[in-house]
């Protein structure tokens, strides 16, 4: 698949496995490249396909947030690299790979699991620039003649999202804040009681005509989002609902059983994360 301009000097390349966004922002003075894939070798085809663009340099790197499939390339792009670009991420992301990520990498590596020989070449490596501490901050980037904002806007997908806005083109890209490939994914790290706010937050500064990158799939507008959003917070309001009734994890899903705005099935470990969640007060 080639890349796709989404926006003006905006552009969106999805890749297999697991049909992950890659995306860049190109401004006067180079390449803002968001998410980097999962080995270095992946990285490397992205840095292939960077030269379909033309000969600008990459200058900057955003990590959308910590799973592997979007920062494990980050060792070809970073200071490390012949590229030597700084690399953007949320203050807790580096948190996240030393808790999360490098024990599944090490899992992996010792079950041998495929691809043995990529897993093996994981330098895994952490973003040099940390932003996001305040929900709502911006820290802005200068890319010459346009600026790209990279804002969190509070616990969803992971603890460390991180959305990156181009004003002036009117777009978003949002990793796995969004997704339109498949249900919104939730992770034992996710946050499903509070990623209906964090995505309204989100509803509230869109443009109509907005453009909307999710972390896997298509590009969407903010009807979209209002429909994924409504959707979250379905599934919040009847897990808290059945949690206060008495209603045990290992039943919720069936005891649920149409009232869920998304498949039971998918929702099982959502409902143990928010369980648990609520268990220990973890919730605002």
């Amino acid at each position: 698949m080639a890349w796709n301009e989404v926006a003006a000097e905006v552009f969106q390349r999805r890749y297999d496995p697991l049909d992950v966004s890659v995306c860049v922002v190109r401004g006067s003075d180079g390449l803002a490249v968001v998410d980097t894939r999962s080995s270095p070798r992946q990285a490397d085809e992205i840095r292939t396909h960077l030269r379909e663009l033309g000969s600008a340099p990459v200058r900057w790197v955003v990590n959308t947030h910590a799973h592997f499939d979007h920062c494990f390339g980050n060792q070809r792009f970073g200071p490390d690299s012949d590229l030597k670009a700084p690399i953007y991420g949320h203050v807790r992301m580096t948190a996240h790979l030393d808790q999360v990520e490098r024990p599944l990498l090490a899992g992996w590596i010792a079950r041998g699991e495929e691809p043995a020989d990529e897993w093996r070449e994981v330098v895994i490596t952490p973003p040099t620039d940390l932003v996001g501490e305040v929900v709502g901050d911006r820290h802005v980037l200068d890319l010459g003649d346009r600026a790209v904002d990279l804002i969190h806007l509070g616990r969803a997908h992971t603890d460390n999202d991180l959305l990156v806005h181009v004003p002036d083109a009117g777009a978003w890209l949002l990793g796995d804040v969004l997704e339109e490939s498949g249900p919104p994914f939730f992770g034992p790290d996710s946050f499903p009681l509070e990623w209906p706010a964090t995505v309204a937050r989100l509803l509230a500064l869109l443009g109509e005509g907005d453009v909307l990158v999710p972390g896997h799939g298509q590009p969407v507008g903010p009807r979209f989002a209002r429909a994924q959003q409504k959707q979250l917070a379905g599934v919040a309001d009847l897990m808290r609902e059945l949690h206060a009734a008495g209603v045990p994890a290992s039943r919720a899903a069936e005891a649920g059983g149409p009232q869920w705005p998304l498949p039971a099935d998918w929702l099982t470990r959502a409902i143990q994360v928010g369980y648990d969640q609520l268990s220990r007060g973890d919730v605002p």
